[in-house]
């Protein structure tokens, strides 16, 4: 059976090698997306605080961001709750953002200068998330990547079968030989550095065939609400008002911090014309990542028609909501991070260590006493 196991892992390593290269390393980077480009970029994300500061109403800066940009249209607008961040505006040239023209501008809120704009899609961590969900090649490289992420779980669980010691060999499958020759240290950092991270590889990888194939993401509700209804995100339809002011903006901020008013980053998301507008808070006080409740606005009046609040959803929502967390790494914080950052460079190694254990078998000497039998045949001959 393990020699059955060991031609499976080794072909199927070879086939998904390179792509899972690229995805671990692209992977190890958006674990800490969010620190490197605030290290970076601080100029999109921060501020000075004026003293005795007041904030321009987000209507008056939306406005603005309007009369400058007027081929686009409002994508979404992002404000965090600290007092020198910058708000986020997305502003959309195109049926939609997958398709058209998206550009992100920081705006200062407490002069409206538009500090800094950049095309979404050119910015670098846009280049690296397509490049890690499908290897920048659209549809395709979304099949491609899909089924080297499930070939990545097959080689995780026998990698495990094939590593589980005998008594005798125990106590070196747990250590690396650092001072052994270049074929046992590297043998040692492929089979000891993936046994360390074997679950929490396992974990990420799973996690990820939810955005590779949708009945993953329905096996998810199927099995905690045995429905597949909840699976409907979109918000209730809703005629815009007949007003064309952007006043209701500063309502629906107002009425989102009043209804969730514990500290958070609040989203508001303008769909397509015949839904709701939508406002996200994310809570930044909770245990775990990505609790998230939603309100639903009309447009043009900022009346509340819809809440759903993390609380009142199903089972299946909230384990849904959770994934992301789990893949990236962000479920507790910088300890989870930190794990999820080692084991994404350690599968980065795996297709190295693993090919050059591969090449290492095959320029392996013939034993002495088969070499003997060879020549003895070639005189006999």
């Amino acid at each position: 059976m393990k020699k059955i196991l060991g031609w499976l892992h080794l072909w199927l390593g070879i086939v998904s090698g390179s792509v899972v290269l690229v995805v671990a390393l692209t992977g190890s980077l958006l674990v800490f997306e969010d620190e490197l480009e605030h290290l970076f970029q601080p100029s999109l994300y921060y501020v000075q605080v004026p003293p005795q500061a007041r904030k321009v109403p987000v209507s008056v800066l939306a406005a603005d961001v309007q009369q400058r940009y007027p081929d686009y249209k409002l994508n979404s607008i992002t404000t965090e709750p600290e007092a020198n961040r910058t708000i986020i505006f997305t502003v959309l040239k195109g049926k939609n953002a997958k398709s058209g023209k998206l550009i992100a501008m920081a705006v200062n809120p407490y002069t409206g200068e538009i500090i800094k704009a950049v095309d979404e899609k050119s910015r670098f961590f846009s280049v690296v998330l397509r490049l890690h969900r499908y290897l920048c090649m659209g549809e395709t490289g979304k099949v491609i990547t899909g089924i080297s992420c499930s070939i990545f779980v097959i080689l995780i669980i026998t990698g495990l079968i094939l590593w589980w010691p005998k008594r005798q060999n125990r106590k070196q499958r747990f250590r690396v030989k650092w001072n052994a020759s270049f074929k046992r240290l590297n043998w040692d950092l492929h089979a000891v550095f993936g046994f360390y991270v074997n679950i929490i590889l396992l974990f990420i990888s799973l996690t990820g065939l939810v955005w590779s194939y949708k009945w993953v993401n329905n096996l998810i509700y199927y099995s905690f609400d045995g429905s597949l209804k909840a699976i409907k995100t979109k918000g209730p339809k809703s005629a815009p008002a007949k007003d064309s002011s952007l006043a209701y903006l500063d309502k629906i901020l107002t009425t989102t911090n009043e209804k969730l008013p514990y500290p958070g980053t609040v989203s508001i998301r303008f769909p397509e014309e015949d839904l709701a507008v939508l406002a996200s808070k994310l809570n930044t006080t909770a245990s775990i990542d990505n609790i998230v409740d939603l309100l639903y606005f009309q447009k043009g009046s900022g009346k509340l028609i819809q809440e759903r609040l993390y609380d009142n959803e199903s089972k299946g929502t909230k384990v849904r909501r959770i994934i992301y967390p789990i893949h990236t790494g962000r479920l507790y914080g910088w300890p989870t991070k930190i794990l999820a950052f080692i084991a994404s460079l350690t599968a980065a190694s795996l297709p190295v260590t693993g090919l050059l254990i591969y090449l290492g078998r095959k320029k392996k000497k013939k034993p002495a006493s088969l070499k003997k039998h060879v020549n003895a045949r070639v005189q006999y001959q």
